[in-house]
């Protein structure tokens, strides 16, 4: 199977360039264009990218994680989520690759299936990183009020988390 898959990428790159001389396509002119409105769309993108990973490396690094964490523990407890799941539930919505790392974490402490882990595994399916695709979004399109989208965003977060934890309860 493998030997398939490492050829379905060639043979589709192939693939498209016979339909490309088909239609009589400048190949090299299209690829140029293509490649130019795409370093266009990186160059608009990149200063919303630089201020989103400096604030999630400053999160990272700063105290301010466990603080929120050690804030809504009582109220997480009320709701039968686990205190073990807040970074990762709060981290969620900032990044991708954090929150990766502490799901990681918390399946090799906890084990997979664990009540924990599968909160843990729930959680990450049913949550977004939020500010990442946001940022990347209203770059890309210039939007400017984006107040409406950001409650809502987060306020789907927080349904994923806390529902995805009173499933896996009864389940």
């Amino acid at each position: 199977m493998s030997n398939i898959a490492s050829f379905f990428l060639p043979l589709f790159i192939v693939l498209i360039l016979i339909f490309a001389l088909l239609k009589k396509v400048n190949i090299f002119s299209a690829f140029t264009k293509g490649g130019a409105k795409g370093f266009s769309c990186m160059l608009s993108i990149a200063p919303s990218l630089i201020a989103l990973v400096t604030a999630i490396e400053l999160l990272s690094l700063s105290s301010v994680l466990s603080a929120f964490s050690s804030f809504f523990a009582p109220v997480c407890e009320l709701l039968g989520i686990p205190n073990e799941i807040l970074p990762l539930s709060l981290m969620r919505s900032v990044s991708g690759s954090g929150s990766m790392a502490l799901f990681q974490n918390i399946l090799e402490t906890y084990t997979p299936d664990s009540y924990i882990g599968r909160v843990a595994s729930v959680i990450m399916g049913s949550t977004e990183t939020t500010f990442y695709t946001l940022s990347i979004y209203f770059a890309a399109t210039r939007a400017k009020s984006l107040r409406y989208c950001v409650f809502c965003a987060l306020l789907g977060d927080l349904t994923g988390s806390i529902v995805g934890s009173l499933l896996c309860r009864f389940i």
